[in-house]
């Protein structure tokens, strides 16, 4: 196994202002690293049949608080989380370079290849295919996975509508929010446009990806720089009509998981392009973020949730901006940046400890992530894309560590 390294977050005087106990003033990615890897080979044993084949049609999604296995679900257009696990296994090759870990994302990446040759359902599909293929390819240079990514794009692309300037998130839900919704998921879908068009797709699709951006900055948050998990558009004119929550607290609150969202889509809208009025504005919204966190640096799922501090966390939340405070930081020398890792590193540490950590009792690398509280759905479970967003801040956070690029 891979030379251990403890790397102190910003020092004991800046964690120990946290409160966090002693074991929590540093992290060792690669102990973490190593511990993802034994989580995933427990999965993969896990997902074996009788006979030792594996369904690669079913995706881990989640283990809920009272089980210890994971609960799959089949890979289908509605499924949106189907991209994490084969994304996950990438992470994983990536830090092992082991070909059997590597042979098991070919084989779960390829379950996803029907969605770059149907009509687009939804906004997903940056979750789906550029987790999945947008990794495989990065690690491989696979040129039918690149054709995936491309058709995949143009797909994603047929929900733009350029009078409103942004992308429909869910078309089947157009009546229930009176008009074109765009939710700030979406924002994390952009990334696969902008690498589409720099590398061999419609150089349109860079353009809809800051048309989506610029119209998201402007109606999709607060004075306060918090956002509204849906911004709601008049169909014809493309005229705001609203701010709705549909997985948050209330309209009016700042949902955690919403906001990380908009944390990670900014900073790939300003490494894309460079303009500094996203830095400027991601810099706002991580801000407002990093101001309202408890002790610990993993947020409850709802800022404003009047239970707290009995309302459940989200380190699904914690786990995304982590991730995008690694890069964000390293475009901003001095000050600020160093801020922004430590604040990362503290939360990564959380993640890494006992608490928030599976161990032996699950497969998965999290526990204490929150799906859809007001759907009842997924509370304070293992959910795939906690874990999905850890080891890719892992893996980053160790690039820096070992003085390379971030990405």
């Amino acid at each position: 196994m891979k030379t251990k390294g403890l790397l102190f977050g910003a020092c004991l005087c800046l964690l120990s202002a946290c409160n966090m106990p002693d074991k929590g003033t540093g992290i060792d990615v690669y102990e973490a690293l190593d511990y993802c890897n034994d989580q995933v080979q427990r999965t993969l044993t896990e997902l074996k049949e009788a006979d030792g084949t594996i369904d690669y049609t079913m995706m881990p999604r989640n283990i809920m608080d009272s089980l210890n296995v994971w609960h799959c679900r089949k890979a289908t257009k509605d499924e949106w989380c189907s991209g994490f696990w084969p994304g996950v296994l990438w992470y994983d090759y990536e830090y092992t370079g082991k070909a059997a870990i590597k042979e098991q994302a070919e084989k779960f990446t390829e379950s996803l290849k029907f969605l770059s040759q149907i009509p687009a359902y939804d906004h997903d599909l940056g979750f789906l295919v550029f987790c999945s293929y947008g990794n495989g390819y990065r690690l491989t240079h696979n040129p039918e996975y690149k054709q995936v990514i491309l058709n995949t794009a143009d797909s994603l692309a047929t929900l733009f509508r350029p009078r409103v300037g942004t992308i429909l998130s869910w078309p089947r839900n157009v009546e229930m929010f009176g008009g074109h919704n765009t939710i700030m998921d979406n924002m994390i879908n952009l990334e696969m446009l902008f690498w589409a068009a720099k590398n061999g797709g419609n150089p349109y699709l860079a353009d809809i990806a800051i048309s989506h951006a610029d119209k998201t900055m402007k109606y999709q948050f607060r004075p306060d720089y918090t956002s509204y998990h849906v911004a709601v558009y008049d169909t014809l004119t493309g005229d705001f009509i609203k701010g709705v929550t549909h997985q948050g607290y209330a309209d009016n609150t700042m949902w955690a998981r919403g906001q990380a969202w908009a944390i990670y889509g900014y900073t790939v809208v300003y490494r894309e392009t460079l303009d500094p009025r996203y830095l400027d504005f991601v810099q706002k919204v991580t801000d407002v973020y990093l101001q309202r966190l408890p002790e610990d640096y993993v947020p409850y799922w709802d800022f404003d949730d009047p239970r707290i501090p009995n309302a459940p966390r989200d380190a699904s939340a914690a786990c995304v901006t982590a991730s995008a405070l690694l890069e964000l930081s390293t475009y901003l020398p001095g000050k600020k940046g160093s801020e922004y890792k430590d604040a990362a590193i503290k939360m990564l540490a959380s993640l890494s400890s006992d608490q928030y950590q599976c161990g032996k009792d699950k497969p998965a690398f999290l526990l204490h992530s929150t799906g859809h509280l007001p759907n009842d759905s997924e509370i304070d479970a293992a959910i795939i894309y906690a874990d999905y967003y850890y080891i890719e801040a892992l893996i980053r956070l160790k690039n820096l560590i070992e003085d390379k690029a971030v990405l």
